[in-house]
């Protein structure tokens, strides 16, 4: 058999063998040529030179001739145990590293998607850039405050809710959302749309001044678009707007419809043509199209009163957050992505919200907010003195709770039935102690009426 060589030095050499040239019969003669097993001198088996010998027989040949021996296999080294499975290995990596690329190619999308659906209000960036020195400073450092606008326009895919008069702009629903520095809490505070409100001079979209003036909130929007609202509501709080989003009906529908609705209960059964609602009384599930009219319904559901239609967008609201929150809808991209999709074909926003990465960091930091720290209220108001169809501000309530959001203290918000029948210490229209101390001790927070997320629209 032939002697194994090696190439790398201090191989051990081979066992003590019988010197042949010590055996009698030994012949000395070079004819007989290298004895089996020698080498000449490069260390290359003379049987094994290209030049005297046949050529070396490939893997499967010397096998055959193994077998056809001894039925040893002879110098072929041994098969390695692992090769197939690093064969294998070697595949499922390929593959796991496509699928990685597709995964990512179907995310990009899917983010680029997103992003794309958002549309940047770069306009009245530029109108709030130029009344830079009349805004108030921000005070509490991390705390944010978001303008959230519910538009109310007649025009395109929301004719079917009223009358288009032209495509003008006008503001449903405005919501004051203030964020905690710690995120620990959130507190979205109402504006009347009949809020009789100083409304600076603004620009129209066509760049046309309007003129300073006192009238009903909801005009801000109306005459110079977002940014006369937020400089008519940092005028009347004294709370820096930092943020801004402008939400449409079809999106609100489309955020329902996307968590598979929301669930309300109703005493009596409604039936409003203006609002396209007809619903029987009980409890049920709300789909976004009969949603978008529960919460637009103004004289069909309770007394008629846009008081109370306000309370009833705050509750729907905090159920609707209640239901994202508590069926995992955050944590589950399956379910994440249709909510996303629908909110963000339905928003318009200021620059610095206007991509998926801005608005992702800003849900994310409201991710840990338990649906009890959620809190809804409305703007302390009463009957406007000179027109009880107009609202105007309770003071001083009104001049503390903006103080309260712009300082970043605590707001204290419990269901107005619990005021109502003197559970509360604190009387919210007032701001003084009704619980008959006397002593000087300081005058706690008032604490005002409204509602929060964990609250069930049904009572139960």
């Amino acid at each position: 058999m032939d002697a194994d060589v090696s190439d790398s030095p201090g191989t051990p050499s081979e066992p003590d063998r019988p010197d042949d040239s010590d055996r009698p019969d030994h012949d000395h003669s070079a004819e007989d040529g290298p004895a089996d097993g020698a080498q000449d001198a490069s260390g290359t088996d003379p049987e094994q030179d290209a030049t005297s010998g046949p050529a070396p027989k490939d893997d499967a040949a010397q096998g055959d001739d193994a077998a056809q021996g001894d039925g040893t296999w002879g110098e072929r080294p041994p098969r390695d145990p692992q090769g197939g499975r690093r064969h294998w290995l070697r595949w499922t990596a390929l593959a796991a590293s496509f699928l990685v690329l597709v995964a990512a190619g179907a995310g990009w999308w899917l983010y680029r998607k997103l992003d794309g659906n958002i549309t940047t209000d770069t306009s009245a960036a530029e109108e709030l850039k130029a009344y830079e020195k009349e805004r108030p400073r921000p005070i509490a450092r991390d705390a944010q405050n978001i303008l959230l606008i519910g538009s109310d326009t007649r025009s395109g895919d929301n004719s079917a809710y009223g009358r288009d008069d032209g495509g003008s702009q006008r503001s449903d629903t405005t919501i004051l959302l203030h964020l905690a520095a710690d995120r620990r809490s959130a507190t979205a505070m109402s504006l009347p749309r009949d809020l009789m409100s100083e409304i600076p001079s603004c620009h129209t979209p066509g760049g046309k001044a309007t003129k300073k003036q006192f009238a009903q909130f909801n005009w801000a929007f109306e005459l110079g678009g977002t940014a006369c609202t937020i400089r008519t509501v940092e005028k009347m709080t004294g709370i820096r707007v930092d943020h801004h989003m402008v939400v449409d009906f079809n999106g609100f529908k489309d955020m329902v419809d996307a968590v598979d609705g929301v669930d309300v209960c109703l005493k009596e059964p409604v039936d409003d043509a203006d609002a396209h609602l007809k619903l029987p009384a009980g409890r049920q599930k709300l789909d976004g199209e009969e949603a978008l009219g529960y919460v637009r319904a103004r004289k069909s559901i309770g007394n008629g009163s846009d008081t109370e239609r306000m309370d009833r967008q705050q509750k729907f609201l905090g159920a609707l957050v209640n239901k994202v929150q508590s069926n995992g809808v955050l944590l589950n991209p399956t379910r994440l992505y249709p909510v996303l999709d629908a909110a963000t074909k339905s928003l318009t926003t200021d620059p610095g919200l206007d991509s998926l990465r801005d608005l992702y960091d800003l849900v994310r930091g409201m991710r840990n907010v338990p649906t009890e720290k959620v809190q809804f209220l409305t703007v302390p108001r009463k009957a406007y003195h000179a027109d009880a169809n107009r609202d105007e501000l309770v003071q001083p309530d009104a001049n503390r709770l903006f103080e309260q959001l712009r300082e970043d203290e605590a707001v204290t918000v419990v269901p107005a039935e619990e005021i109502k029948s003197g559970d509360s210490q604190t009387d919210h229209s007032s701001g003084t102690d009704t619980s008959g101390d006397t002593g000087a001790s300081p005058t706690p927070a008032p604490t005002y009426s409204g509602s929060n997320a964990a609250d069930d629209l049904c009572g139960s």
